[in-house]
């Protein structure tokens, strides 16, 4: 005869053959980004749609003002960062409920390609970003460039 055990009996875990359960820790990295970047997402729509005269104000002059603050590049870095990955994560999970064999290991390949790629790409434009370019329309850089006419 089978016993079950009675609800909320502590688990016991078997200490055998310990592995890292990665859909749990997906599952949990989903969750968090999830909310994280609700915030980090209004946050910017907010300063970029909002605050100053609306959507007219974003052009090279205002990105550039944004981007030479170590804060809005952390910002948007993370941002980009958890995005990508949490995107790339939940096409894993499509994939990996719908695809079976080779063609799954190739979707996979592809998606994580895609977002190694991407965020690659866009850290590097971050980080790289000059806000002041030489031989660049002086009256389209930001008031704080040498070269400025503002």
């Amino acid at each position: 005869m089978t016993t079950i055990d009675a609800p909320r009996t502590p688990h016991t875990p078997v200490t055998k053959n310990r592995r890292v359960n990665w859909e749990k820790w997906g599952w949990l990295y989903m969750r968090a980004s999830g909310i994280l970047l609700v915030v980090l997402i209004f946050g910017h729509l907010f300063v970029n749609l909002f605050l100053g005269t609306g959507v007219k104000q974003v052009d090279f002059a205002f990105v550039a003002g944004k981007w030479a603050s170590p804060f809005w590049q952390v910002w948007d870095v993370l941002m980009l960062w958890l995005a990508l990955i949490h995107g790339g994560n939940g096409m894993r999970t499509i994939i990996n409920d719908y695809a079976h064999g080779r063609p799954r290991q190739v979707m996979l390949g592809l998606v994580f390609a895609a977002v190694a790629i991407l965020i690659v790409l866009g850290t590097l434009t971050l980080v790289a970003f000059d806000p002041c370019p030489t031989g660049a329309d002086p009256s389209l850089l930001p008031s704080f460039c040498p070269a400025s006419s503002k």
